[in-house]
């Protein structure tokens, strides 16, 4: 499994268990392997970013903005964690 996407998943099951700097890093982390590793496929890769990016997006708006952000937000995480998924079976 990517350690973004583990990251993600442990977030969506406990928002808490995740700092938003953690997400944060995650994210950039995510960004740069996409581009970096060759032997990951790309689909696969920018899944993992794309998930690592909107699980970030839900802990700031849960820190700065409603909650109803919030949902849609981590609604889109668990969407890339599941394509994440797909394109790797």
């Amino acid at each position: 499994m990517n350690k973004h996407v583990e990251l993600v998943e442990k977030w969506l099951n406990d928002n808490n268990s995740v700092s938003l700097e953690e997400l944060r890093a995650n994210r950039d982390d995510a960004y740069d392997d996409t581009y970096a590793n060759h032997d990951v496929a790309y689909d696969a890769a920018y899944a993992a970013y794309d998930a690592a990016y909107a699980a970030y997006d839900a802990a700031y708006a849960a820190a700065r903005a409603a909650r109803a952000a919030t949902y849609e937000a981590a609604y889109e995480a668990a969407y890339w964690v599941n394509k994440y998924k797909e394109l790797t079976k």
